[in-house]
């Protein structure tokens, strides 16, 4: 699913945070098909969240010559040196997904995820009855992950009965079943749980009823994967995943790189609302 075309000269070089995850491979699948379908040629490489290999990646789309570079950031600070490079060789970047901050991209695809973390926090405060304590899973490096933290928590901050009493940061599924055992632990009175991402989330749920709490406390995630959908209609402990849409921003993705190339404007910002998965009644 991930392999395509070498890129010529005046293509289109494309650098993806993960192939670990379904998000990112139901990105690449839509870019990789939006390429086919409008013949344009896009050469991918997956960074699998090593910022070393991809601004090594970049620079050899930056040797080759592409027009365009579409990117989904490893670190949202740590790529701004790849992205100048870039654009001092005359190559446009469109960012996916994560944005590179400090960075004047061509666009930034990807989900309002502010939007997204406040829709969070209003489910998690509907499914509390306005009430509790609860804890984030966080993933700080990346700025979309910023953004929707940002908008749990500016949304939970309208429900004073509801305290944020722990963020912690766990990255991988592994990383975040520590992190959920561990909030548990020291704050066994917590009620809810918000996922940076359907990992994350998915973990929580695991420690939820290893901790013997299953049925006491809500589990929130984000992305939307097929996986975390299933857990929203099977498990009582994950009461909704707010959903993005990677094959839109795929899709989108290329159609913006086709008008960059060709000269056209595109907007500078391209949200993409999230949705809101809950149980099926």
């Amino acid at each position: 699913m991930l392999a395509a075309v070498t890129a010529h000269a005046e293509d289109i070089g494309v650098s993806l945070l993960t192939q670990q995850h379904p998000f990112y491979n139901a990105l690449a699948k839509a870019i990789t098909d939006e390429a086919a379908a409008k013949n344009v040629q896009v050469e991918m490489s997956i960074a699998n969240q090593d910022l070393n290999k991809q601004l090594a990646d970049i620079e050899d789309f930056i040797v080759k010559g592409v027009d365009v570079i579409i990117m989904s950031p490893v670190d949202s600070k740590g790529a701004l040196a790849a992205v100048a490079r870039a654009q001092a060789a005359g190559i446009k970047v469109i960012t996916v997904d994560v944005p590179v901050e400090g960075a004047k991209v061509a666009s930034y695809i990807g989900t309002d995820n502010y939007a997204g973390g406040v829709k969070a926090g209003e489910l998690m405060a509907q499914q509390l009855g306005g009430k509790g304590n609860v804890a984030i899973i966080d993933y700080p490096l990346v700025q979309s992950v910023v953004n929707r933290v940002n908008g749990f928590k500016d949304a939970i901050a309208k429900h004073p009965d509801i305290k944020i009493v722990s963020i912690q940061t766990g990255i991988t599924r592994a990383e975040a079943l520590a992190v959920a055992q561990n909030m548990l632990q020291a704050n066994p009175d917590i009620k809810g749980i918000f996922g940076f991402g359907d990992d994350a989330a998915l973990a929580a749920s695991v420690a939820v009823k290893s901790a013997g709490l299953g049925g006491k406390v809500k589990v929130i995630g984000f992305d939307g994967m097929p996986e975390a959908i299933k857990a929203v209609d099977t498990d009582p402990d994950m009461v909704g995943v707010i959903q993005q849409f990677p094959d839109q921003m795929g899709k989108l993705a290329v159609d913006t790189a086709i008008k960059v190339k060709a000269g056209e404007s595109v907007p500078e910002s391209q949200p993409i609302v999230p949705g809101v998965y809950v149980k099926k009644n």
